[in-house]
């Protein structure tokens, strides 16, 4: 189920990312607020590009795609760039908690097995994370086929969307994807998404991965369960806070760290990405502090534990605690966006929010044009 950085093959093909990008619309009480790259696998990977792992990466979009990326998404000309409004309230709750309704305005076209790859080319891990719909059964087992292990966030696989695109959830059993689940290393839940399946079945299938915010997550395997530490945040945007924990999840994997290690890496870059708006920018000093704690701490399970069977891996190593101080110090490296970065969705003026400086993937967004929004929203200039 650990992703084994001593397989040769594993090095040399990296990883798999299947997801579309998205454009996303932040509004709050009907006032856009900020627009931004969006969709799981962006912010996976801001997490992985900023951490040297490698990877490659499936995408669809329209040719009315917004951004330029590190790496190029299928362009689809018939087709436009799945686009998403994000509804927020005023009456936030503080704690990401029913706070958001999601409505897909448009949507690009699905990523079809045919489209992973064309050879026997394997990779060391893949990550399903759809946002919109655009992986299907097929596909999935197609990379569970070519990938040593998968890792899966549940909204993949449970999300469906009503007549105006608002997205509601559905039973996992029910979703087309429960049979593919004993071969599935990791899926990921959100607590909300997680009242849609039978965890204490579920871990019997696959390991178990349920974020709680600001409380941390839970790891849940078929012997046991655990709880892994949060670290403080102040949060301005939940967007993309279970998608970044996913990318930090997968970097201690690769790494080689036990499972709850990996999970604290997964909770850091959660904790960072909720303290921007938008699609995170994380400041380079901070990520080569990381870098080097990751670094050492491979080094030190390595010398405890040269060959961890599963059960072991899921149990917190010594050290644990001490890993957990050493990433949080991490975050007091002076970082200029998480200083400015300060404007709350549920209580700045429009205007406040409308001069954040919104991070900036792979260089400069193009201008996006109002089409973008394919029906009328108030913005800060009507």
């Amino acid at each position: 189920m650990v992703i084994d950085q001593k397989d040769s093959q594993s090095q040399r093909c990296g990883g798999l990312i299947v997801g579309n990008y998205c454009h996303d619309v932040l509004i709050r009480d009907g006032v856009v607020v900020g627009e931004t790259l969006g969709g799981a696998v962006a912010f996976i990977s801001a997490v992985l590009d900023g951490l040297s792992i490698h990877y490659n990466l499936v995408s669809k979009v329209g040719q009315d795609f917004a951004y330029t990326t590190c790496r190029s998404p299928i362009v689809i000309p018939t087709s436009k760039t799945t686009l998403f409004h994000a509804h927020f309230d005023s009456d936030i709750d503080g704690n990401g908690n029913g706070d958001r309704v999601l409505k897909r305005v448009t949507v690009c076209d699905p990523i079809g097995a045919s489209d992973l790859t064309d050879s026997e080319t394997k990779f060391g891990f893949g990550m399903a994370v759809g946002v919109g719909g655009e992986i299907g059964p097929e596909t999935l087992e197609r990379m569970l086929d070519i990938c040593e292990v998968v890792l899966v966030d549940i909204q993949a696989l449970i999300r469906e969307f009503e007549e105006d695109g608002t997205v509601k959830l559905v039973g996992l059993k029910e979703s087309g994807f429960f049979h593919l689940l004993p071969r599935i290393g990791f899926l990921k839940a959100s607590e909300e998404e997680a009242v849609f399946m039978d965890v204490e079945e579920v871990r019997k299938l696959c390991c178990v991965v349920v974020t709680h915010g600001k409380d941390g997550c839970t790891v849940y395997w078929k012997d046991g369960e655990l709880e892994i530490k949060p670290f403080e945040a102040n949060q301005v945007d939940p967007t993309g806070a279970g998608d970044s924990f996913l990318g930090g999840f997968v970097v201690g994997l690769v790494h080689g760290l036990p499972v709850p290690d990996s999970a604290l890496v997964g909770n850091l870059f959660g904790s960072l990405t909720v303290s921007q708006i938008g699609l995170p920018n994380f400041d380079s000093r901070l990520l080569q502090r990381v870098k080097d704690d990751v670094q050492r701490r491979k080094m030190q399970c390595i010398s405890s534990h040269d060959r961890q069977g599963d059960e072991l891996r899921f149990m917190k190593p010594a050290g644990h605690e001490q890993f957990h101080a050493s990433l949080d110090a991490a975050k007091i490296t002076p970082t200029c966006v998480t200083q400015e970065c300060q404007w709350d969705l549920s209580s700045s003026p429009p205007r406040a929010v409308e001069k954040a400086t919104l991070p900036q993937y792979a260089g400069q967004p193009k201008p996006v044009l109002n089409s973008i929004y394919e029906e009328h929203i108030q913005t800060v200039e009507d």
